[in-house]
């Protein structure tokens, strides 16, 4: 199940599109992680703002209430994205025991203004809830999400355990 939710926007024009199959690998990693939160970007063409290439990330931390990326595996993401001409699109994370809401920590890192920071709650384990904000200078905005089929330029996403190897990050 997918709850996909529009409470309370406060830009009417903020949209996240997003194929169906990488929300399900975003799903799927965060059940996958529980208890501990899950956490991963996916990366688009720089200034289009159209996520094309989900990236797991290892969460550093292994923490039910807290994530961090792995900073080797960081490292040589944004390497990739620089040389790629791509950047972070979507930052996601789970949480393990709460709402879908971005925490005062998670508010606090938000470093990528670009960005949608998609939330996965796994508190129930039937169902779920998939929720997307924007964050900028503090400020949280619920933004809708909309979900779509891959076009051509999306790269199929795997179920491999992020960080068994460097490769996860390189996918061509």
């Amino acid at each position: 199940m997918i709850r996909v939710s529009a409470a309370r926007l406060v830009r009417l024009d903020s949209v996240l599109s997003i194929p169906a199959d990488m929300v399900e690998a975003i799903v799927a990693h965060a059940r996958a992680d529980h208890p501990d939160e899950a956490c991963g970007i996916i990366a688009g063409p720089a200034g289009t703002d159209r996520p094309t290439r989900l990236v797991p990330m290892t969460n550093a931390e292994r923490s039910p209430t807290f994530y961090r990326f792995d900073s080797g595996e960081q490292l040589r993401l944004h390497k990739q994205l620089d040389a790629a001409a791509e950047e972070v699109v979507v930052v996601y994370h789970s949480h393990t025991a709460t709402e879908a809401y971005p925490s005062r920590t998670d508010i606090s890192y938000a470093g990528e203004p670009q960005a949608h920071y998609v939330l996965v709650s796994t508190r129930k384990p039937d169902s779920h809830e998939f929720r997307s904000f924007r964050i900028i200078d503090g400020e949280v905005t619920e933004e809708d999400v909309e979900i779509i089929s891959a076009g051509a330029d999306v790269e199929p996403t795997s179920n491999d355990v992020p960080g068994s190897t460097e490769t996860d990050l390189v996918q061509s």
